[in-house]
């Protein structure tokens, strides 16, 4: 939509230019011609030549101009040429970012949900982790409480056994 709007301004400087470039010539010519309207059409030869050197010392202002507005028009279109250029370039390479902008963007958020996983990931590891640990706990108290009752069964079994060899061992002495 803009891209017409710049054409359309473009063409109506080119245009202005153009109209410019000439004032000098238009002006200089509009000034002869108001000097020789002036001017009485019985004179001389000496003013007549007067006239032909002033009118040639206008053209050549004129001429003078003309150049001058030539170059700075080609100066000028020059340079336009080279912004448009730069312009092109210019909405290639942001277009190009905008891409690489979308395409990090997703895969910033990619991350982050894998990031938010893997985090769930370990909150999961470590609940397991501490329920694990418990259990390992409680059955290392059991395992120790069975033990401990075990030892007290065997001791009390020994004792009751060695008091039975005792008195077998007591019996069989007075026999």
């Amino acid at each position: 939509m803009a891209h017409w709007k710049a054409e359309y301004s473009a063409a109506l400087a080119a245009r202005d230019r153009r109209e410019k470039a000439n004032a000098a010539l238009y002006e200089a010519y509009t000034q002869l011609a108001d000097r020789s309207k002036n001017k009485s059409p019985g004179t001389t030869g000496t003013s007549l030549q007067e006239t032909l050197s002033i009118a040639r010392a206008d053209l050549s202002e004129a001429q003078r101009s003309r150049s001058e507005l030539e170059e700075q028009l080609s100066r000028t279109n020059a340079e336009l040429e080279k912004l448009r250029k730069r312009n092109t370039q210019d909405k290639r390479r942001i277009h190009i970012l905008e891409g690489e902008t979308t395409h990090l963007q997703l895969r910033l958020k990619d991350r982050d949900e894998e990031l938010r996983g893997k985090a769930k990931l370990l909150d999961d590891f470590q609940d397991e982790m501490a329920s694990l640990n418990l259990q390992l706990n409680m059955a290392e108290e059991r395992s120790g409480k069975l033990q401990r009752e075990n030892q007290e069964l065997v001791d009390r079994w020994m004792a009751r056994m060695g008091k039975e060899a005792d008195a077998m061992n007591n019996a069989s002495r007075f026999s």
